[in-house]
């Protein structure tokens, strides 16, 4: 086994390309920016990503964590009913319940928002 992985290998994975105008896109660079923006040494970075910068409590973090999940699953056009069953079926040893809710619960704020935009 190589411990690099080929192009090839990458360019078969379906991942999402939004517009730079997409709602989802903008909102995923503002959820992760600030996740990664931890602190004042990131402050140039998050001024030229546009973003947030500096801790966030526990709480904060993790709202914004189940958010960026909700977005994601929306940019890969994945259903409530296949985002459910990704929690249900791909958790090992750990309480998934309060997380996929969380989730959930952004998930579906996001497709009123997005269906109200159309």
């Amino acid at each position: 086994m190589t411990p690099f992985l080929d192009y090839y290998i990458f360019n078969g994975i379906p991942i999402p390309r939004p517009g730079r105008d997409s709602t989802l896109r903008q909102r995923v660079v503002e959820l992760s920016g600030h996740l990664a923006a931890v602190d004042d040494r990131y402050e140039d970075w998050a001024d030229e990503v546009g973003v947030d910068f500096g801790p966030l409590d526990e709480d904060e973090k993790q709202a914004k964590i189940h958010e960026l999940d909700a977005v994601v699953a929306h940019l890969y056009g994945l259903s409530r009913e296949n985002l459910q069953v990704i929690f249900e079926t791909f958790h090992d040893n750990w309480d998934h319940e309060h997380r996929m809710n969380a989730v959930l619960e952004h998930y579906d704020e996001w497709a009123e928002r997005l269906e109200y935009e159309e």
